[in-house]
Order: C-alpha cells, then sequence, then structure tokens
C-alpha cells in the first residue's frame, strides 16, 4: 500500500481544511517545497497535492508552487484541484510534469471528457470521488448531488480508470477514522485500484486499510498535527 503525504495548498500555503469547509483553513506549514522534500528525506515516494484555490477557481493557480515541487524532488506527485479543461490536464503532464492529475467534480458534472481524458492519458488519470453519506459532491466540495458514489466508480472504471481516490468528506481532517465499510464496497465492486483519503487519525487506521488491500493512503493533518508519524506509517507498509 502506497502513502501518500498530501500538501493542500490555499494562497501558496500549506493548509488543512476539516470536512472541506474553506472557513476551517489552517496553515500547517510555511512552504511547499520544503515540505515535500522533508517528506522525501523521510522516505515518501509519492506525493498527493491539492490546487484548493484551483478547485474555486475552475483553473490551476497555485500551479508555479506544484511545478517547483515537480522540479526539484524524485517524489510522483498527483495533483488535483480545478482540473477541467484538456489544456489544464496537458499542461500540468507535459509542462510542468506531475506523474498523474486528478479529476474530481468533472467526471461528476461531464463524465464523457473523463472518459475521453482516461482513453487518452490511461493510468495517468485518476478519478477523485469526494462524498457526503455516500453522495458524490462537486465544485470544490461546495455542490451537492444524487449520484451514489459507487456508481460514478463503476461508471469511470469500466471507461478505463485505473485508478480512483476515495473521500469522506465528513471525515476529513476530522482525525476521526477512515470509513472502513464505505471503502470496502468500493474496493469490492471495481477492479481500479483505491485510494483512501478522510479520517486517518493514527497507526491503528493505517493497519485498518492495509487489510482491506487497498492501493494507497493519503495522509495529511494526522502528519501535521503529529498523531501519526511518515516514518512509522512508511516501515509498518514496507514489511
Amino acid at each position: 500500500m502506497i502513502i501518500y503525504p498530501a500538501i493542500d495548498l490555499k494562497d501558496g500555503k500549506p493548509v488543512r481544511l476539516t470536512k472541506g469547509d474553506f472557513s476551517t483553513t489552517e496553515q500547517v506549514a510555511e512552504d511547499a517545497l520544503e515540505t515535500a522534500k522533508a517528506f522525501e528525506a523521510q522516505g515518501a515516494t509519492h506525493l498527493h497535492m491539492v490546487d484548493l484555490d484551483g478547485a474555486l477557481e475552475g483553473a490551476p493557480v497555485n500551479d508555479s508552487i506544484i511545478s517547483d515541487i515537480s522540479e526539484n524532488t524524485k517524489l510522483f506527485v498527483q495533483v488535483g484541484g480545478g482540473i477541467r479543461t484538456e489544456e489544464s490536464v496537458e499542461y500540468y503532464l507535459d509542462t510542468i510534469k506531475v506523474d498523474r492529475v486528478i479529476l474530481g467534480s468533472v467526471a461528476l458534472r461531464d463524465p464523457d471528457f473523463a472518459k475521453a481524458m482516461i482513453k487518452k492519458y490511461d493510468d495517468r488519470i485518476a478519478i477523485g470521488i469526494d462524498a457526503k453519506d455516500g453522495k458524490v459532491a462537486g465544485e470544490g466540495w461546495l455542490g451537492d448531488s444524487d449520484t451514489d458514489y459507487i456508481d460514478l466508480a463503476k461508471a469511470m472504471s469500466e471507461a478505463g480508470a485505473k485508478t480512483i481516490i476515495y473521500t469522506d468528506i465528513g471525515r476529513d481532517g476530522t482525525l476521526s477514522g477512515p470509513d472502513l465499510e464505505g471503502l470496502k464496497l468500493l474496493n469490492d465492486a471495481v477492479p481500479a485500484n483505491i485510494i483512501a483519503s478522510g479520517g486517518v487519525a493514527n497507526i491503528k487506521d493505517i493497519e485498518d486499510l492495509a487489510a482491506l488491500r487497498l492501493a494507497g493512503v493519503i495522509c495529511g493533518k494526522a502528519i501535521y498535527r503529529g498523531t501519526l508519524t511518515l516514518n512509522e506509517v512508511l516501515d509498518l507498509t514496507r514489511t
């Protein structure tokens, strides 16, 4: 199981939110590049990044910072937040040279576009499914829908998506534990690799997720708050 420490960017700084609520924005580090380098020095091989300003604007905003990290580390970088056009996809993959782009709300709003990007870029595209009470949310987590998260996952998987990132918004940033039941249902429902996000607090949560045989887990606030250390989680997943 791959560990993805997370850097979410707002106004150029690493921040964390609680339950996707922008009013809860909390700066957790001074410099994104130095934070990424610190993760790499501790043994991380992958990094999850979200351009929160981009999610609100519907276009890249903090892309220069993401570019710095892509250029100055050897980390596998996956990026989401406001990537809603093929121009943005190409920009991140070909110009900034990140390793994977995450399509989130656009997969809900324009599934044909998401399917076309999957067909063209294969596993360089991940589908991000953010859900509240089992229903997919979109537009920077500010919009709701009646679409079941597993139904969307099945549609994207059938279109060829090989990686799906599932976030339970109600748990994100709460340190209350991941949605193990929802993740198990999802992992059993589709052949795609599932990456868990939201609620991870401690090493027991990592053990529980590993038992589900997921492809990866994103760790954010737990690392910044110190309830989980990157070294211990990397040691666990190496064994």
